[in-house]
């Protein structure tokens, strides 16, 4: 098959499969918590019946908050065609694509932001507020381990860049420890948030998006499962050896992002959420990772 065409078959299979990703990390922690868990085609299922239903507005929100969902929807779905699968080239490749995959998920979190402040509410804005702080820690990280594996490869584009870097080299593990911990700051999983968690002094994501029902909370939960599907797919592509051949290297990337996924339930299962306070922490050591990794680059 035409690479461009396993390319995009790639980006399919990503928008078709990204809600089953929330059914692995349900199932791995069932079984550590000795249960059945969800049936796998859940999301699914939810997504359908907030589709159904109405959309309820509050008279003091304004337009910001009915296109909040669909702009972050847009914006994240454009992000993926910027991330390739193995060797397969991204749709969309260029030089330094990956800074407008940053700043694509940047204006991402901006929208949805956004939208939360313009319900009025001090609640969404505390959840605002703490969304833009994780943010403004775990962008750095990204930006300084993605030109650190620019630099090592030579290359400028990530669908150059991720097939080059060895996963046994050093500066790509600490670059790879670094985007594991920023994977699980950016969708919002434990130990940064608990995305099932409904106590008020804890909410980050979730408080932003309490006003938000049917199509728009089905785009906003679409949204989510794209955007992990998306950080996966980024991390596998460091971790999983490339594959010359078009199919094995899609079909690699694919099980590389559910087997993620599956570490996602891990971590959850044995881990709990940080407090507040600690999780400039856990940045911060990120960003050490990744200021490491440039550092032995560089040298």
């Amino acid at each position: 098959m035409n690479p461009m065409a396993t390319a995009w078959l790639e980006i399919g299979l990503a928008l078709l499969l990204a809600p089953l990703l929330n059914s692995v990390i349900s199932r791995v922690k069932a079984v550590f918590a000795g249960r059945q868990g969800p049936p796998l085609l859940q999301p699914y299922f939810d997504l359908a019946k907030l589709l159904r239903k109405g959309a309820v507005y509050s008279p003091t929100t304004t337009w910001i908050f009915r296109a909040g969902p669909i702009l972050g929807l847009a914006t994240t779905a454009a992000a993926l065609l910027l991330v390739p699968a193995g060797r397969i080239s991204a749709p969309v490749a260029f030089p330094a694509d990956f800074i407008l995959l940053a700043y694509l998920l940047a204006l991402g979190r901006f929208f949805t932001i956004s939208a939360a402040l313009d319900t009025g509410s001090s609640f969404e804005g505390m959840g605002a507020s703490r969304e833009a702080h994780f943010a403004a820690l775990a962008e750095p990280t990204l930006f300084l381990g993605l030109a650190a594996l620019a630099r090592k490869t030579g290359a400028l584009s990530l669908s150059q860049i991720l097939p080059a870097a060895s996963p046994l080299a050093p500066e790509v593990a600490l670059v790879a420890g670094a985007l594991a911990v920023v994977l699980l700051c950016e969708n919002s999983r434990i130990p940064f948030d608990d995305p099932n968690t409904h106590l008020e002094l804890t909410m980050v994501h979730e408080v932003m998006v309490l006003d938000h029902s049917g199509p728009d909370l089905a785009f906003i939960q679409y949204a989510a499962a794209l955007k992990l599907w998306l950080w996966s797919s980024l991390l596998a592509g460091l971790l999983v050896p490339p594959v010359a051949a078009a199919w094995p290297a899609s079909l690699t990337t694919t099980l590389g992002v559910f087997a993620l996924a599956g570490c996602i339930g891990v971590v959850e299962s044995t881990m709990a959420r940080v407090r507040l306070l600690r999780v400039p922490h856990l940045l911060a050591a990120a960003l050490a990772l990744s200021a490491v990794a440039t550092i032995l680059v560089v040298r």
